[in-house]
C-alpha cells in the first residue's frame, strides 16, 4: 500500500476527528479523498503538522490526529521530545513512513535506511508508540482513538504517489472553516 491508499482507508475514521495533515501530497490526497471542515491542510510548513497538532490538542478537549510523514518528522525531530514532555491524551500522531520525501520526488529519507522513528520516539520518552504495516493502520488508529491515550503510530508503507491537482481553496478559507469546526 502507498500513502494515498492508507488515507483512503482511514478517511471514515478521521471524519469525526480534528485532523492536521502534513504538507504537500498528503494534504492534497486527503483533500481529494474526503475534504472535511475538520481537516487542516498544511500548505507550506514542512515538519510542523505534529507540532501544530500537539498545540491544538493541548488547547482544547477534542481528539486531534496529526498526520505526518517520515521526512517531515525528520526535519523537525524536536517535535518528539516536545510531545513526550507535554502529554495530551487527546493527541495521536500518525507518521506515515514510506521511507521517502514523497512530495518532492521520492528521494529516500534516513527512515528508509537505518533510522527507526518508533525507536527515536521511544528514546525521546514517548510512552505509547505503535508500529504497524500499512494494512493495519485503520485498526491501529481506531484503537488509539478508543484508548484515549496519547499515541504515536508509525505506519510503514511503500513509496509512491498518485497524480492529483493542488488544493485550490484559499488558505484563509481552510483556516477559518477549521477554526469554526474546532469551536463547534
Amino acid at each position: 500500500m502507498i500513502r494515498s491508499e492508507i488515507l483512503r482507508e482511514i478517511a471514515p475514521i478521521l471524519r469525526d476527528q480534528l485532523v492536521v495533515c502534513n504538507i504537500g501530497l498528503p494534504s492534497q490526497e486527503l483533500h481529494m479523498i474526503d475534504d472535511q471542515p475538520t481537516n487542516f491542510y498544511m500548505l507550506g510548513t514542512m515538519g510542523l503538522s505534529s507540532s501544530i497538532g500537539l498545540g491544538l490538542a493541548l488547547a482544547q478537549p477534542k481528539t486531534v490526529i496529526a498526520i505526518d510523514g517520515d521526512g517531515s518528522v525528520l526535519t523537525n525531530l524536536g517535535t518528539l521530545p516536545t510531545i513526550a514532555n507535554n502529554v495530551a491524551d487527546n493527541y495521536i500522531l500518525l507518521i506515515i513512513d514510506n521511507g521517502s520525501y514523497g512530495s518532492t520526488g521520492d528521494q529516500p529519507t534516513y527512515a528508509g535506511k537505518k533510522t527507526r522513528l518508533e525507536a527515536v520516539a521511544a528514546a525521546c520518552g514517548c510512552e505509547n508508540v505503535v508500529t504497524c504495516q500499512a494494512e493495519e493502520t485503520g485498526k491501529v488508529v481506531q484503537a488509539a482513538i478508543d484508548s484515549k491515550k496519547m499515541t504515536i503510530i508509525v505506519s510503514k508503507c511503500e513509496s509512491g504517489n498518485i497524480k492529483l491537482p493542488v488544493i485550490t481553496k484559499d488558505p484563509v478559507v481552510i483556516r477559518d472553516r477549521f477554526m469554526t469546526a474546532v469551536a463547534s
